[in-house]
């Protein structure tokens, strides 16, 4: 078998395997591009102020669970730090870099 037969080949099993997992992208993508939109929106309310998972969850309407656990991504990824506390909650913050 010459290369462009192998090139063929592998051409049709990859499409193949597109056409078999396709619902498998296609919830993968909706669920990038609803996670992309928390970010942004967690984003947005903590911009000029640090606040706290509470009031974030408050403003965006969401869960205050899910707001923690994206939280938590968006500070292992170096976009989000902890500001102090409010009572005894953490408060959220752009870093320097992201503002």
């Amino acid at each position: 078998m010459n290369d462009r037969e192998k090139a063929k080949e592998r051409t049709q099993m990859l499409k193949e395997l597109r056409e078999q997992h396709k619902d498998t992208v296609t919830n993968t993508q909706e669920r990038l591009k609803t996670q992309k939109k928390i970010y942004r929106d967690i984003n947005k309310i903590i911009k000029d102020e640090p606040k706290t998972v509470p009031e974030i969850a408050e403003a965006v309407g969401l869960p205050t669970y899910i707001v923690l656990w994206n939280l938590t991504a968006l500070k292992k990824y170096g976009d989000v730090t902890e500001a102090g506390m409010n009572g005894e909650y953490f408060r959220y913050g752009l870093t320097e870099e992201k503002k």
